[in-house]
């Protein structure tokens, strides 16, 4: 059974802010659709954690008003510290909703990369962007897919040819510093046959706590032997309650490489899932999470196989702090047909205090023989003997607590394959640990 929902604006708006914007009416109908399917369709139901009181739903503006960069040296200490001297001729900024910066490399546009806004690729690639848009993530799923389909107010678009390989990455900023801002955001990531890119992206509050909420969807598209790294930093501030599913399918012998720095300090669901569609696909997610204060986190990892001799690996570690909580669920289901297939996946929980809460939730769904699986999880609390040792050598609690939440996340940090990630995913841990 399900409950309708009072959501703050109608038919008439979407149509008309979708119309404004620019946007071909395949997408303007395509929003009203999903619309009104998100008025009766359930609302997601996370392993282990209630989001019945969560705000997903209520909130006054679609749009806040942000003027643009001009220029680099415009930025904010703070998002200057998160280029990448590699990406920065590649880049795109978003300041809350509006586009406030973008370059893209004549090279990379001379071998037909499209990399842009959300709305721009719309009026100007319409035809590519339908190929794929809420392809990978059907709007129908539940209400806040459905909702995101209605409100995408935000986001960008990178599309990679068929044999072009990328070799410098390609990085986008969402910048949140308006309290008033909702973000809908929506990133689509394409690579053709045989072409390989590195994304990275930051979301990053320069607010204090805010009352507002955001509904990020990415997907992910490797065809056939293409490959894609996929990293990214979240760190949007206490008050902002977050639903983001991060989505990839990838095709014959494709790879997609996630490396996910989960920081947020408000309450936050998250899915990542990856469909190994084609035969000899590639799945690994890597993803290391900090919780603290009174948060409550949940994360579930899945990687589904369908086809045969495709490899899916899960590593997950996460800290809760103060009284938060996170819940992580891993999921590695092998269907019928995908034989030799591998699934692999390891969760940990490190809690540093008595309130803190932590579950790790290994499974694996098995429907076909010939195939190798395994899994590892824990949840438990810093070693005291480690503690001990540390401060027998003369070093402060607090810093050798500091010292142990950095040795037990390590095996994941070193472990990700883009250093301008690792290096500003180490940074934020610093903060939020010390």
């Amino acid at each position: 059974m399900t409950t309708e929902t009072k959501l703050p604006f109608g038919q008439e708006y979407v149509t008309s802010f979708s119309k404004e914007m620019g946007e071909p009416e395949w997408l303007t109908d395509f929003r009203a659709q999903s619309l009104a399917k998100a008025e009766t369709l359930p609302m997601p139901r996370p392993d282990k954690t209630k989001i019945d009181k969560w705000n997903f739903t209520q909130f006054e503006k679609l749009l806040v008003k942000s003027e643009a960069f001009a220029t680099l040296d415009e930025l904010p200490e703070e998002v200057k510290a998160l280029i990448d001297a590699e990406s920065s001729k590649n880049l795109y900024i978003q300041r809350n909703n509006k586009p406030a910066y973008l370059s893209l490399s004549k090279d990379l546009q001379d071998k037909g990369v499209v990399f842009t806004d959300i709305f721009t690729a719309a009026r100007e690639h319409g035809d590519l962007l339908k190929k794929y848009f809420m392809t990978a993530v059907k709007a129908d799923e539940h209400r806040l897919t459905a909702l995101h389909a209605a409100f995408v107010n935000g986001g960008a678009f990178l599309y990679v040819p068929k044999n072009t390989e990328i070799t410098e990455p390609i990085q986008s900023i969402f910048v949140h510093d308006d309290r008033e801002a909702n973000l809908f955001n929506h990133v689509l990531v394409v690579a053709e046959d045989n072409s390989s890119v590195t994304y990275v992206e930051n979301y990053l509050s320069t607010v204090g706590s805010a009352d507002s909420l955001s509904n990020i969807v990415t997907e992910v598209v490797a065809n056939a032997n293409a490959k894609v790294q996929y990293g990214a930093v979240d760190n949007l501030a206490k008050g902002i309650t977050t639903y983001v599913n991060r989505r990839g399918v990838a095709g014959r012998d494709a790879r997609i490489e996630w490396a996910l720095g989960l920081m947020n300090d408000g309450n936050t669901i998250s899915e990542n899932v990856t469909h190994l569609v084609g035969d000899g696909s590639f799945g690994d997610t890597k993803t290391v999470v900090i919780s603290r204060g009174d948060q409550i986190q949940n994360f579930t990892t899945k990687v589904i196989h369908f086809g045969k001799h495709s490899e899916g690996y899960i590593l997950k570690h996460g800290v809760s702090k103060d009284s938060a909580t996170s819940i992580f669920n891993g999921i590695g289901k092998i269907e019928h047909g995908a034989s030799k297939s591998n699934a692999e996946q390891e969760s940990r929980v490190l809690m540093l205090s008595e309130k803190a809460r932590g579950d790790a939730n290994p499974i694996l769904l098995i429907d076909e023989d010939d195939v190798t699986a395994g899994h590892a999880a824990s949840v438990g609390r810093v070693d005291p003997i480690q503690l001990y040792y540390l401060m027998s050598r003369g070093i402060p609690k607090a810093e050798a607590e500091r010292l142990v939440i950095h040795g037990f996340l390590a095996p994941v940090v070193n472990e990700l394959p883009i250093e301008g990630v690792k290096k500003q995913l180490v940074e934020v841990i610093e903060r939020k640990v010390r």
